[in-house]
């Protein structure tokens, strides 16, 4: 079993969550980009290929932000069969009127039921996106939504810690997805 960290746009410092659980589980594999500040689509599915690709399964993917829309688009342009499940961490919305234009590449966002288990985690204050795009995705991708209050980004700024209850959330989805 292989779990692939997947950060979002800028990467995730030493205080995010995605971070720390690597501090804490070693085991865990980051992704990592060329360029956190200049994300390409095209390259960023390229790299998690090649990831995919080396990595044992079953392969879980720990996507947050930008992280999310990369596995929207990568599943449903390659083959994922060694993918049984993603957790996906506060997918921003595309469509906004302050979506980065360094990010614009991922703004074609892929809204296809996804070939394997998904939850999708949402904040109810998330900046970055609205609940009612984290509910229309979650729909979309054939993820279960799961409401995580008022948590902001869920990132660093949100002051989760280790977030256990994420990590929670990605044993409860090792223990139910099998891969399709």
């Amino acid at each position: 079993m292989s779990v692939l960290i997947l950060p979002g746009y800028f990467g995730s410092g030493p205080t995010h969550w995605q971070s720390r659980w690597q501090a804490l589980h070693p085991e865990l594999i980051r992704v990592e980009q060329r360029d956190w500040q200049q994300p390409d689509c095209a390259e960023w599915m390229a790299v998690l290929t090649t990831a995919v690709q080396a990595a044992a399964a079953p392969v879980y993917l720990v996507a947050h932000s930008l992280g999310c829309l990369l596995v929207a688009h990568w599943a449903a342009q390659h083959d994922s069969g060694k993918v049984a499940g993603a957790l996906l961490v506060a997918p921003p919305n595309p469509w906004r009127d302050d979506y980065p234009e360094a990010c614009m590449s991922f703004a074609t966002l892929e809204l296809a039921q996804l070939p394997f288990a998904s939850l999708v985690v949402a904040s109810r204050n998330d900046p970055y996106a609205g609940y009612d795009f984290a509910e229309t995705a979650a729909a979309a991708w054939g993820a279960q939504l799961v409401d995580a209050g008022e948590a902001g980004h869920i990132n660093a700024e949100s002051n989760l810690g280790d977030w256990p209850q994420g990590w929670a959330l990605l044993e409860q989805l090792q223990t139910q997805s099998v891969i399709k």
